[in-house]
């Protein structure tokens, strides 16, 4: 036990204690008034008002098993494999001078990655990570009737670490039903099928921890919490909700060990939903831009700004040129509203801004000097290379 636990269940005990103290207090109080039918005090005690009723919560049983969702969704789901090549870290020296004066290249010494995916169409496309197929020379599909299909990538995102690939064979492939991310609650129970250390079609269970999480993974952070377990190789598989549809791709984990501890991560399929289009049909994601840095608001500036809350985003720096610049959009000035809708968190304006189409006119709702103004932008394309 480390010495913060130890003051942490010392301020516990002690805090117990106190209660108890005051139960045991009152309850002598009670026999001074009250003993024999009797007021030993000499006091009419007023009457105690009755504590509002607590509203009955009905929730549901934990489910016997999960053997329904899992018959329904697992033959869907897909172990992935690839082939990379990377370059001999130790190289002669004599090969390292034919290469550099000669032209002849040092061979690659091949890799090879595991991850998970899942089949969202009957003619083979397939959804996992960016991250599991980056970079890859080959990439091979094990299906759950341990047919072996190579694929091949139709688009791809790093900036959500999502990637849509195609099996290359034509036929009918099972698919899985895409679910609403938005309607999950948390609480609610949620299935992970995967491929962890390589270990095929694993199942693990548990349920939301928290939605909306941002981790530092990306600009578009948005992830649901989940205690299932997931471990390496279970990157791009799907989490299921218990009606047996998608409703993320595992992708990350909190881990010290590099094992599961029951913090894991995976990308709403809302927002997959709304890239696969663009995967689909230029194999890239365009996004709008406005061109901003932005920070959320302190405490400080909304004691300053009058403002009972901290909702909005702060304008840190904006780029020369860029959409923002052109419209007037000062560093310093506080975004509360996108197209009418209030910005709860500063992170909601990436996002907001992302998926409305290039070349959109949006009005921004500012303040500035205390006073609340309406300035139109119209959005650029977010450039490959990062600006603000």
């Amino acid at each position: 036990m480390s010495a913060t636990e130890g003051r942490r269940q010392g301020r516990g005990t002690r805090t117990l204690l106190k209660v108890g103290g005051g139960v045991i207090l009152a309850a002598v109080l009670g026999s001074l008034v009250y003993a024999g039918g009797q007021n030993l005090l000499g006091r009419t005690p007023a009457p105690t008002p009755a504590p509002p009723a607590i509203p009955a919560v009905v929730t549901p049983a934990r489910p016997d098993s999960f053997v329904g969702v899992v018959d329904a969704a697992r033959a869907a789901v897909v172990n992935i494999s690839t082939l990379r090549g990377q370059r001999q870290r130790a190289v002669e020296p004599s090969r390292e001078f034919l290469e550099r004066y000669f032209g002849e290249r040092i061979p690659e010494e091949p890799t090879q990655s595991l991850g998970s995916g899942v089949i969202i169409d009957p003619t083979g496309f397939v959804l996992t990570n960016n991250h599991v197929i980056e970079g890859a020379r080959m990439i091979m599909v094990r299906l759950a009737d341990e047919r072996e299909l190579e694929a091949q990538v139709v688009g791809r995102d790093a900036r959500t670490d999502v990637a849509l690939l195609r099996l290359r064979e034509r036929g009918q492939f099972p698919t899985a039903r895409l679910g609403d991310s938005d309607a999950l609650r948390v609480g609610e129970w949620v299935v992970a099928i995967g491929n962890p250390f390589g270990l095929e079609q694993t199942v693990t269970a548990g349920i939301v921890s928290a939605k909306g999480r941002v981790i530092g993974a990306g600009p578009y952070d948005d992830f649901i919490q989940t205690d299932a377990a997931i471990n390496p190789g279970n990157s791009g598989g799907p989490l299921f909700n218990t009606q047996g549809e998608v409703v993320g791709i595992n992708s990350a984990i909190f881990s010290q060990s590099g094992g599961s501890v029951g913090i894991g991560f995976a990308i709403p399929i809302n927002l997959v939903r709304e890239l696969l289009p663009q995967l689909k049909d230029k194999g890239r994601v365009s996004r709008g831009w406005l061109g901003l840095a932005i920070a959320p608001v302190t405490p400080d500036l909304a004691r300053r700004l009058n403002r009972p809350t901290r909702d909005g985003a702060v304008v840190g720096e904006v780029t020369p040129g860029g959409p923002a610049a052109r419209s007037g959009v000062r560093t310093g000035d506080v975004i509360v509203a996108f197209q009418g809708r209030a910005l709860r968190r500063a992170d909601e304006l990436p996002r907001l801004t992302a998926k409305t189409p290039v070349g959109s006119e949006v009005v921004l709702t500012l303040l500035r000097g205390g006073q609340e103004m309406a300035v139109k932008v119209r959005l650029g394309e977010l450039p490959e290379t990062p600006q603000r």
